[in-house]
């Protein structure tokens, strides 16, 4: 089943197209991610995708549902996680998400229910009566996913989720989402600065000045657009110039870059005395990402 199906679709705002001919799909319990730099039409997407701006043209369902014709129904099923908090700051954590679950007819022991669900599931315990202005920014981004969560969304969206934390909260956050995609078989879109946070996804679109340019899996993309490093440890530098292969030095080793996996074991197997303390690798998404746009991304991890 799709939970998500995007068919040409366009948006203008005055003159200017900011989604222009859009089309893909997510697959249900599939991770999903959406990459493009600010002003690619990430955030236009999302908004028509969540029913909160009308488009010019174009078919936009999820689950099955268009949005402009069943926006209560289709909101019910969409969780989002935003860039910057939407709780209130000088309310608790657990007033936060009694206001917030109210909205769906949550309330009462049904409320209490859901509570302590996502308190366990989000280790929520010791910052449930705390006010949010107090919170740390991972306690917050905590928060933050309960909130998305508190009516068992199909889809969570998660536009920028970690943005301005440190990578061990980081960390920590996407073991908490990898989890709820595991236990719920919740849909998961995300939109990201940090490229590698899309490496595990399912599939990735890459966006730019409101057109697709790719859509693959991240095996894919880096096989299409990147190609394969050998990083040689203790290499005799005047020897490796000899293979008339450009490389560059990165700390106390030289880094070859080669098309792909076929072409490194050939190399090595054509000069094995200087391959004895080497690894190969895949080329990253910050690489995919420049080679697809031509544009450096915003952040890296």
């Amino acid at each position: 089943m799709k939970m998500i199906e995007i068919e040409n679709l366009i948006k203008y705002y005055g003159q200017v197209k900011a989604v222009d001919g859009v089309s893909f799909s997510v697959e249900k319990g599939e991770f999903f991610a959406f990459l493009g730099v600010n002003g690619a039409g990430k955030s236009t997407t999302i908004s028509i995708l969540c029913g909160d701006l009308p488009r010019t043209s174009g078919k936009v369902l999820v689950a099955g549902k268009d949005v402009d014709e069943c926006p209560a129904e289709i909101r019910r099923k969409i969780g989002v996680v935003f860039q910057a908090s939407a709780l209130d700051r000088p309310l608790s954590v657990e007033e936060n998400l009694r206001n917030r679950a109210s909205l769906y007819g949550i309330t009462g022991e049904k409320f209490q229910k859901k509570l302590k669900e996502l308190t366990a599931l989000l280790e929520l315990e010791d910052i449930l009566r705390r006010p949010v202005g107090k919170l740390s920014g991972g306690q917050r981004r905590r928060a933050d996913i309960a909130r998305a969560l508190v009516h068992d969304p199909e889809l969570l969206i998660l536009d920028e989720p970690t943005t301005g934390l440190d990578p061990q909260t980081r960390k920590n956050v996407w073991e908490i989402l990898d989890g709820i995609r595991k236990v719920r078989g919740t849909t998961i879109f995300l939109t990201t600065h940090y490229m590698e946070e899309a490496a595990d996804a399912d599939h990735v679109v890459i966006l730019d000045g409101g057109k697709i340019l790719a859509n693959a899996t991240p095996l894919e993309l880096k096989n299409t657009y990147t190609g394969d490093f050998i990083t040689l440890y203790h290499a005799d530098e005047e020897r490796v110039k000899l293979l008339k292969i450009p490389f560059e030095r990165v700390g106390e080793a030289l880094r070859i870059e080669v098309k792909n996996t076929a072409a490194a074991t050939e190399l090595i197997l054509a000069h094995p005395e200087l391959f004895s303390d080497y690894e190969i690798t895949k080329g990253k998404m910050d690489d995919v990402f420049l080679n697809v746009t031509g544009k450096k991304p915003e952040g890296s991890l």
